[in-house]
């Protein structure tokens, strides 16, 4: 039996340039794999839960990272870490919800590898999974997580097919509060998809969690400047304060003239496999006042349709009462 103290032997790639990273990710397709930071790749590598002929260490591409001012907003660049991301001055100024997303990532140490880029690409939190069991997430037939006995006070609340399992994001909901674009390069040239239809649930897709196909480099994340200093909440709840996942978070961003709520966008992580947006809520507040009774009026709302499994029903007040709280504050 491999010892799991060492890693496999792989290749190993190290381009400096996007057009290096995106040829040798097309040559090699579904034999390489894309790391950023890598904070979630060794585990899966280490741990042989899977495996892969070839890495693509994207980390020495520095026009990958870094904040810039555009004509419609702001463009991330993947590969800048979440410390730059939660202490960058310009997304502190005009949008920050997601810094505050950010800065509660994992924990200092992480943050300071770990990518923007990563942070949203990462695969399910479900230990049955990432322990290697044939689970339908890899190629089995049951869920190990959705029986009578499986330990599920993580999982999904809404939209589980086959996979139980949920995101373990906490930038995902902000960046799709925020309605940021994500900008995707292969050799075939560039795509850009909407960061809500980026993230992709087990009914559509039962081994990934994202848009991305193998010779595609997510390069980029824009956010418009439609959602520029707006109102913003963002709480994170977990076990504990430092390094844990999401039990549940929401990011909301709110546009308010004289008290009364124009528009909004509400998303709470950790409830599904993608992050969910709750529009019935966003369409019940318009034209609202953003108080304390409006947000009461709407609360149970929020997990209409909710399915808790064994283990995980304290799930349900918990995203209710997130989302009240984002509306009243």
């Amino acid at each position: 039996m491999p010892s799991h103290d060492v890693m496999p032997n792989m290749e190993l790639y190290q381009p400096v340039q996007v057009e290096d990273a995106l040829a040798i990710a097309d040559r090699l397709a579904e034999r390489g794999w894309l790391v950023g930071g890598g904070q979630d790749t060794y585990g899966w590598l280490k741990d042989r839960a899977k495996s892969a002929d070839a890495l693509i260490d994207l980390s020495g591409i520095e026009s990958l990272r870094g904040v810039r001012e555009t004509a419609d907003g702001v463009e991330i660049g993947a590969l800048t870490t979440l410390t730059e991301v939660a202490t960058n001055a310009l997304i502190q100024e005009r949008y920050a919800l997601l810094s505050q997303a950010a800065g509660v990532v994992a924990s200092p140490q992480i943050r300071n590898i770990g990518t923007l880029g990563g942070n949203i690409s990462q695969d399910v939190r479900c230990w049955y999974y990432r322990r290697g069991l044939s689970c339908y997430r890899a190629g089995g037939n049951l869920c190990y997580a959705d029986t009578p006995q499986g330990m599920n006070r993580e999982h999904a609340l809404f939209e589980a097919s086959r996979c139980v399992a949920a995101s373990a994001s906490d930038t995902a909901p902000a960046l799709v509060a925020l309605d940021a674009t994500m900008v995707i390069r292969s050799a075939a040239g560039e795509r850009t998809v909407a960061a809500q239809d980026y993230f992709v649930g087990p009914a559509n897709d039962i081994e990934n969690t994202t848009v991305l196909r193998p010779g595609e480099i997510l390069t980029a994340v824009r956010l418009p400047a439609a959602w520029a200093n707006a109102t913003f909440y963002f709480e994170k709840i977990a076990d504990r304060n430092v390094w844990d996942f999401s039990l549940v978070n929401v990011a909301a961003a709110f546009k308010v003239s004289g008290g009364m709520i124009e528009d909004s966008r509400i998303v709470c992580g950790a409830v599904q496999c993608t992050p969910r947006r709750v529009t019935n809520v966003e369409n019940a507040i318009r034209g609202q006042a953003k108080n304390a009774a409006t947000a009461d009026s709407v609360g149970s709302m929020a997990t209409i349709g909710a399915r808790a499994l064994a283990h995980n029903g304290f799930k349900i007040p918990l995203m209710q009462n997130l989302v009240k709280r984002a509306i009243s504050a």
